[in-house]
């Protein structure tokens, strides 16, 4: 486990309904399988009315590419998704 990862500061890419398209990085999120990761949860807040969450970080490996992002529902069915700022 990264624990520097903890120190980290999380950037708000978007929001997605569950299964609407939504690329990172070119790469349509919910058509590859995601793995979660062993980092700990990223700690967030909602761009729109500032409540914290804690969302699991993941990766996709797909295109020769590997995506980690951290991503959560922010309600039922509406999920956000986030970036590390420093990589």
């Amino acid at each position: 486990m990264n624990k520097s990862i903890q120190n980290y500061q999380w950037a708000y890419l978007g929001n997605s309904v569950d299964s609407t398209s939504f690329e990172i990085d070119g790469i349509d999120v919910w058509k590859h399988k995601w793995k979660r990761t062993s980092e700990p949860k990223a700690k967030i807040k909602d761009p729109l009315y500032k409540q914290e969450y804690s969302f699991e970080v993941y990766e996709i490996e797909a295109e020769s590419k590997k995506i980690k992002f951290a991503a959560g529902e922010f309600s039922n069915c509406v999920w956000g998704f986030y970036v590390l700022k420093n990589k």
